[in-house]
């Protein structure tokens, strides 16, 4: 199966969200998976053998209890072949990062003798609601 057919279930990706959290038992996989998609146990164990067979996640056992986590490898593979569409979403988020600490820079609180934003954009910082409009 490819990587995409694999991703493609909204059950197995949340399965490895579940995962990238950390080594997780099948019985606390099942917990959350049942509760959110409404599938039995045999439907959420199929799920686990097929990350399992196809290289996403490993089963380790302790007792009689299974262990699963992420196995990177294949998710590398997905991450190269997104490399070249990365452009498309990479400025916007920069961007939005730029923004994000323009308005952080914005809110804090300012240093002695620093000019405050109103001074900054001409207005009288005196004055209390909000700007009028000049004629």
């Amino acid at each position: 199966m490819h990587a995409f057919d694999i991703l493609g279930d909204p059950v197995r990706r949340r399965i490895l969200e579940l995962l990238a959290d950390g080594e997780q038992t099948s019985g606390a996989i099942t917990d959350v998976i049942r509760a959110e998609f409404a599938i039995s146990q045999p439907a959420v164990s199929q799920h686990l053998r097929v990350l399992r067979d196809n290289g996403f996640a490993s089963v380790r056992a302790e007792g009689t209890r299974r262990f699963y986590a992420v196995v990177p490898a294949p998710l590398s593979e997905v991450d190269a072949w997104l490399a070249p569409f990365r452009r498309f979403w990479t400025q916007r988020l920069d961007a939005l990062g730029t923004e994000l600490a323009r308005g952080r820079r914005a809110r804090r609180p300012r240093a002695e003798g620093e000019p405050t934003r109103p001074a900054e954009l001409g207005t009288d910082p005196s004055r209390t609601g909000p700007p009028t409009e000049r004629t």
